[in-house]
């Protein structure tokens, strides 16, 4: 039960964080056009989806109890694997991603690793302090 509940608190925060990121960042200040190049990409895409990651990883993270905290693979599961759940959804909902000559699958997939090590790394912080 303890992992369903982390998951279940990473899948609530990631779904409130890219909410509002799609909301106030996203939608005005992007359209349905699309961003028109890399840098814009990378301020209006990449990093706040690195945030909503974040967030979800640590949230998940914290609400993982002892004393499975203190098994490394337990605790790496209980923390990222909602936002890894949402990235194969991306990537099975939106196959033109998978493109490997292509720039969105390997900035999403280091969105998701640095989200997940800097979430782990809050967590890991706030917890020893």
């Amino acid at each position: 039960m303890a992992l369903v509940r982390c998951w279940t608190v990473g899948i609530a925060v990631l779904v409130v964080s890219e909410y509002v990121q799609m909301t106030l960042v996203y939608g005005p200040l992007v359209g349905p056009r699309g961003v028109g190049s890399f840098g814009a990409a990378l301020a209006l895409v990449h990093l706040p989806n690195l945030a909503c990651v974040v967030l979800a990883t640590w949230a998940a993270a914290r609400v993982h109890p002892e004393p499975w905290r203190r098994m490394p693979g337990r605790h790496l599961a209980a923390a990222c694997a909602a936002p890894a759940a949402a990235q194969v959804l991306l990537l099975s909902l939106r196959p033109g991603v998978l493109d490997p000559a292509g720039p969105a699958l390997w900035m999403s997939t280091g969105v998701l690793l640095a989200g997940c090590a800097v979430g782990l790394l809050l967590d890991r912080l706030v917890w020893t302090s």
